[in-house]
């Protein structure tokens, strides 16, 4: 269990999910740049991200914008919406304020795009789902990410799988922060989505080798 001063930003499992290069900027070195991506990200979480919106329809809940932490994988963040759906049984469910029943708690992540060919999506989703079950004392055995572009939600079972990598990519971002490690660049075409593309500069310095930086700093000295 990680203490308090020890919790890193779960939104930050995307990232090191992606590329470990990438969540090393942002979160080590803390660098930035948005790109056309970036931006359509963050005005669509705007329309989900009111903490001050509790609606009922359906015998379903909605709480959007929920502070989440799992001490367990020394994680924190805001999951965009959670829904509590009403439940005859206590099992895996809560009791709401001001709500009779019981209620099973559910995590929907909001996504710009479409359905990605990696698991950047998954894991944050997942994350998200074991916050919520370390807290609320629950299990939680499907979640769903809703795209943008096609408008549409993709269920996800969270797998003992899923959940394993999650827990190891949670330990990769404490490692690298406790050691102050930015890893070395792995150039792919996938580098050309990524929005600190010109900060990272993965096709120059996947062809600098050690030896050439040597040799740079020693005629460096000659010179001086």
């Amino acid at each position: 269990m990680y203490e308090e001063d020890e919790l890193l930003a779960l939104s930050g499992i995307q990232h090191i999910a992606f590329c470990e290069r990438q969540w090393a900027l942002i979160h080590i070195e803390r660098q930035w740049a948005e790109n056309v991506r970036t931006v359509e990200g963050r005005q669509l979480h705007k329309k989900v991200d009111n903490p001050y919106i509790f609606e009922t329809r359906n015998d379903i809940v909605t709480a959007r914008a929920v502070p989440i932490v799992s001490y367990a994988l020394g994680l924190y963040g805001v999951a965009d919406v959670v829904e509590f759906r009403s439940s005859e049984s206590p099992d895996n469910a809560v009791v709401l304020p001001g709500k009779a029943g019981f209620w099973s708690p559910c995590p929907v992540e909001y996504k710009r795009g479409n359905v990605k060919k990696d698991d950047r999506d998954e894991v944050q989703l997942c994350a998200q789902a074991i916050c919520l079950e370390e807290m609320l004392k629950v299990s939680i055995v499907s979640a769903w990410l809703y795209y943008g572009e096609i408008r549409h939600r993709v269920q996800v079972e969270l797998t003992d799988d899923l959940r394993k990598r999650v827990m190891e990519l949670s330990q990769k971002m404490h490692f690298l922060m406790e050691h102050g490690m930015t890893p070395k660049t792995n150039y792919s075409k996938s580098c050309t989505l990524c929005s600190l593309l010109d900060i990272c500069l993965p096709g120059l310095s996947g062809r600098i080798k050690e030896r050439e930086i040597e040799e740079y700093l020693e005629d460096s000295y000659k010179e001086e």
